[in-house]
């Protein structure tokens, strides 16, 4: 009876450990898209990313990390909505992409 108690405790604690790491990595997720639609001057949408893959691969130096994707919107004119994408690998952002989308010319302000 102890190893069964022993073994739900280790289950229990990696997956408090699984939550907080995705609660992490959430945040990263989401501060990386906000920046990202910054750098390209477009609106960052709803002020939140999805994650929509999680897989287990291994990173450059051969260890075994987890590589999460999301997504969010994004929108250069208000009017419409277009989806960018943003990987992980562990806590380190691999690959940032965005749909293409038409930029604008700034609007000129001297003008009445």
């Amino acid at each position: 009876m102890d190893i069964i108690i022993l073994l739900f405790m280790l289950l229990l604690a990696a997956l408090v450990w699984f939550w907080f790491d995705s609660l992490g990595a959430l945040e990263v997720a989401r501060n990386m898209g906000k920046h990202a639609c910054s750098d390209a001057q477009v609106q960052f949408l709803d002020d939140t990313v999805a994650n929509i893959a999680l897989a287990l691969v291994r990173d450059e130096s051969g260890r075994r990390v987890l590589r999460r994707t999301y997504r969010f919107e994004f929108s250069e004119t208000g009017n419409t909505r277009l989806e960018g994408r943003l990987i992980l690998l562990g806590d380190k952002v691999e690959s940032v992409t965005m749909e293409p989308y038409q930029i604008l010319p700034e609007a000129d302000n001297d003008r009445v």
